[in-house]
């Protein structure tokens, strides 16, 4: 029993640890890098409000599958595990997943077609994030549908006894 808490809790102090730094990201980094492109690049200047409001669309999904990844390994620690509240959690980590590739291929496209420059690394590194939220959401869909299986022969188990 001690084990599985450790491992809860080094997996929340992990969860944590991202969460800040992605907070981190949006609260210092991005409007920064946004006011330095501007800087650089004056006829680009006023795309700079544009850029922050869809980076900011773009990374409210991951902070959302944080929380609900938290809420999971708080469900785990209660034993809660085979409950509707972690199918639901499952599930909108799932479509937090597919929102992200989502949006990396739509950003994708439009880099594709409206930016004239060498864009090999922002397509590799679209690739490497379409293809790692893609994981993220197949392995969610199975973990749900795995647990909303284990939940029926419970209830079934349940109704034997």
């Amino acid at each position: 029993m001690k084990a599985k808490r450790a491992s809860t809790l080094f997996l929340r102090g992990v969860l944590l640890l991202m969460t800040a730094g992605m907070i981190a990201l949006y609260v210092f980094g991005l409007p920064e890098m946004a006011e330095t492109e501007a800087a650089q690049d004056p006829e680009t200047a006023y795309l700079q409000h544009p850029f922050l409001i869809l980076a900011y669309l773009f990374f409210s999904p991951v902070l959302i599958a944080f929380y609900q990844t938290f809420k999971l390994l708080s469900y785990v620690d209660r034993g809660d595990v085979f409950s509707d509240t972690a199918l639901k959690a499952l599930t909108i980590i799932k479509y937090c997943a597919l929102a992200i590739v989502l949006f990396i291929v739509l950003l994708e496209l439009a880099t594709i077609l409206f930016v004239d420059d060498d864009i090999t690394h922002i397509i590799t590194l679209g690739v490497v994030g379409t293809f790692a939220s893609a994981v993220v959401a197949v392995f969610a869909e199975l973990l749900r549908e795995l647990l909303k299986d284990a939940i029926a022969m419970k209830s079934n188990k349940d109704l034997t006894a």
